[in-house]
């Protein structure tokens, strides 16, 4: 055999074996050493498999707890709307190992470790990269960011929802949109109303007016094409990546989501170009989703747990009449709005959206208990601590607004980890006030002209898409007070 015959050979051989190694290294080796790593340290969990890490085992037990019915006495939704954290805490403790396909994944549900990653200083704890589906949902918005970008964005962000840009400007807008709802609520009174769609709309109408001077009808393309990108990213997150096959041919969910992202991407500039303004087409996309989504759910659940406890419903409106009697809300009244404050934290606790602590160990970093390794995910999931009887009580399951009568710091016991609906420290929601305001806002409105009770045709399934929705919606009968609502 010829020596040029002889490279021939060689040489595919040796790029083969150069790849076989670093496939091993990267879906064997490496997992496997930070197993026994963590598992040195007391960190245990479900055990890695090759290449689809604990996949497989997360979609059967979704599966299994989707046909599990519920109850609306015990507001229970942890097994339910996330069954392996839920089963996983309970088996390996409060801070476990699981592994999503080759990507290892450290949940941790104690406080004072939550509390250590945030304060962190030291620029070891990064965002995590996005899968490509969820790069394509949020791009380089103010949710993914890092740096100085972050800060930049940030700014503008606050500057945004700055105290008396909601006073003078978005208040107005979001009580001439609740208007327009309850406009259109008329002669709908002692009908079973789905209200979930109603705040959709409501909010969507909302988020356009203030973001972008437009109305729902300008943004209904973006939202629709939002809601079917997000039901392709929470799908997308626990599929298994094979590698160098996934790289070579594109899913029908990618194709999808490309075309969805170039959609979304050319009805922002249409609505950008018509202001004149220079805005990013990727922090137009985070205020859609978060400003609408967000509020939509805790406008939602609010509305049911009103319709269940009556007597929170009756204590709410009273707080209402004596503030604004009959007249729409204002700004200073709003803030004033203890009770509606305390049943709003404690639907945010028990439905709260499902933001919650997402990290990127970027190099090997030192903490009081623990040392973790680079690339390693950290996650802290709010229904985790939400739902710990240890912080809450044994009724932590109850609906019971009265934890919060004397303030978030008081019912935490200070413990500011405990409780954390849109999110902690820095990258905390900087929409946040922004979304309790307009929920008080639309809540009060409806308390002024009705009453709610649950129509006995609503079925209690909430389900995870971004944020915990109904899956077949709310049907709430209003009732109103006066003839002329």
């Amino acid at each position: 055999m010829s020596a040029l015959m002889k490279l021939v050979i060689l040489v595919p051989c040796c790029f083969f074996l150069v790849a076989l190694i670093k496939f091993l290294y990267n879906y064997l080796w490496t997992p496997l050493r930070i197993q026994h790593m963590m598992n040195s340290q007391g960190i245990k969990g479900p055990p890695y498999r090759f290449i689809h890490g604990n996949n497989n085992q997360v979609t059967r037990m979704k599966v299994e707890a989707s046909t599990k019915p519920m109850s609306l006495t015990r507001h229970d939704i942890f097994p339910r709307v996330q069954p392996h954290v839920h089963s996983w805490l309970n088996t390996y403790g409060k801070n476990y190992l699981s592994w999503n396909g080759v990507q290892a994944e450290l949940v941790i549900s104690e406080p004072e470790l939550v509390r250590e990653v945030l304060k962190n200083s030291k620029k070891a704890f990064l965002k995590p990269k996005p899968t490509l589906l969820g790069s394509k949902l949020l791009g380089k918005g103010l949710v993914m960011v890092e740096g100085e970008n972050w800060v930049k964005q940030r700014k503008l962000a606050n500057f945004a929802f700055h105290g008396q840009s909601l006073k003078q400007n978005m208040i107005p807008e979001v009580v001439a949109s609740v208007e327009t709802m309850l406009e259109r609520w008329k002669g709908q009174e002692e009908k079973e109303m789905e209200v979930y769609q109603e705040f959709r709309l409501l909010t969507a109408e909302v988020i356009s007016r203030t973001a972008f001077g437009s109305s729902y009808l300008e943004g209904e393309k973006i939202f629709t094409m939002l809601d079917k990108l997000s039901i392709l990213v929470i799908r997308d997150i626990f599929k298994t990546r094979i590698p160098f096959i996934s790289k070579l041919w594109k899913t029908a969910d990618l194709v999808e989501s490309e075309q969805l992202q170039k959609g979304i991407q050319d009805c922002v500039m249409e609505i950008i170009m018509k202001r004149e303004d220079k805005d990013l087409v990727d922090e137009c996309k985070t205020f859609y989703l978060a400003g609408q989504g967000n509020v939509n759910s805790l406008l939602g659940w609010t509305v049911l747990l009103l319709s269940i406890h009556g007597d929170w419903q009756e204590k709410a409106r009273r707080e209402v009449f004596e503030m604004f009697g009959n007249q729409n809300p204002h700004p200073e009244g709003i803030a004033k709005l203890k009770t509606m404050s305390m049943i709003m934290n404690e639907t945010l606790r028990l439905y709260g959206p499902s933001n919650g602590l997402y990290r990127r160990v970027g190099r090997e970093v030192q903490l009081e208990k623990l040392v973790l390794p680079a690339n390693i995910h950290l996650v802290a999931l709010n229904i985790a601590l939400h739902n710990d009887p240890q912080l809450w009580g044994d009724d932590v399951h109850l609906f019971k607004p009265e934890r919060f009568a004397q303030g978030i710091a008081k019912a935490t016991n200070h413990n500011a980890a405990a409780f954390f609906p849109f999110g902690l420290g820095t990258r905390s929601c900087v929409g946040m006030t922004f979304a309790t305001t307009e929920a008080k806002i639309a809540l009060s409105m409806i308390l002024q002209r009705y009453t709610m009770t649950l129509s006995p045709a609503y079925v209690h399934k909430p389900v995870l898409l971004i944020t915990y929705k109904p899956q077949h919606g709310i049907q709430v009968i209003f009732e109103a007070l006066h003839k002329d609502a």
